[in-house]
């Protein structure tokens, strides 16, 4: 069953949306060579506590940290640590979720730590990103689910990779619905699965986190033997964008975006909801 929001409970998700906007603003900024990822987690933990908020990934399934800190290889789930210290020309992607009277709000992004990236990690984490919007420009009334999972795909398959080659949708991971529980139906894949056929209707009021995870090679992944840190299977690097979405009557609004994704989503020639806490 999926749940559909209320407008009243939609603002109350994006509340917690704006504390994961104000998280991955801190965290960007203290994301630089000489840090570890246990640093960031502690600045993650002082951003939730000023917004009197709560964390949904401290203790979820036994996590034992309040984001996920994916470097390089890493694709998600990566645990803060100390002995995770951040080097000149790594890529980090950094997941983050917050809680508000019972609301959820989920996100991630990838930051390049220091500077002389190559070409191809640039443009990774450009495609990444990008195809995360293509998906949430799909997220009208009357598409179907399947309609944001094609979104994504194909523009994915559409970007030319430096080098050449194919780049590594991740198979094993993707999207899902959020509200009063972080994860839940509908599961959302970055590609189309025939077999899955077309998916739930969108409407006013569904939710979900719109998560795109690509690889510079292969779409497979494994767990370390932490049971957390997923990795791919090649070694090759990955990158990781997520927004949590409302669909609307007037159309979606991006939860944990500072501007509601208006200026993103007129790129796609779509128009944002309004902000109801504006």
């Amino acid at each position: 069953m999926v749940q559909i929001k209320s407008p009243q409970q939609i603002a109350r998700m994006r509340e917690a949306g704006l504390v994961v906007a104000a998280i991955h603003a801190a965290t960007r900024e203290a994301a630089v060579p000489g840090a570890t990822t246990k640093d960031l987690d502690e600045v993650a933990r002082k951003v939730i506590a000023e917004h009197g908020a709560k964390s949904n990934f401290l203790g979820y399934g036994g996590f034992p940290a309040t984001i996920c800190t994916s470097v390089n290889e890493v694709v998600v789930h990566g645990i803060p640590s100390d002995e995770v210290v951040l080097k000149d020309g790594d890529i980090i992607s950094i997941d983050a979720g917050a809680i508000i009277d019972g609301w959820h709000g989920d996100a991630a992004y990838t930051a390049f730590v220091g500077s002389g990236h190559a070409p191809e990690l640039i443009e990774l984490s450009r495609v990444t990103e990008e195809s995360m919007w293509a998906g949430i420009a799909a997220m009208k009334q009357g598409n179907r689910l399947v309609d944001i999972s094609r979104a994504i795909e194909t523009y994915i398959r559409r970007q030319p990779k430096v080098g050449g080659g194919r780049y590594g949708i991740i198979e094993d991971y993707g999207g899902h619905g959020i509200g009063t529980e972080m994860h839940m139906d509908p599961h959302l894949l970055n590609y189309v699965e025939r077999r899955r056929g077309k998916g739930p209707k969108l409407v006013p009021g569904f939710c979900l986190a719109i998560e795109p995870m690509v690889s510079l090679g292969t779409p497979k992944t494994e767990v370390l033997e932490d049971d957390w840190t997923v990795v791919t299977t090649d070694g090759t690097w990955s990158s990781h964008w997520e927004h949590s979405v409302a669909l609307t009557e007037q159309g979606p609004l991006v939860l944990t975006a500072p501007d509601g994704g208006k200026a993103k989503l007129a790129e796609y020639g779509v128009t944002a909801a309004p902000d109801p806490l504006a």
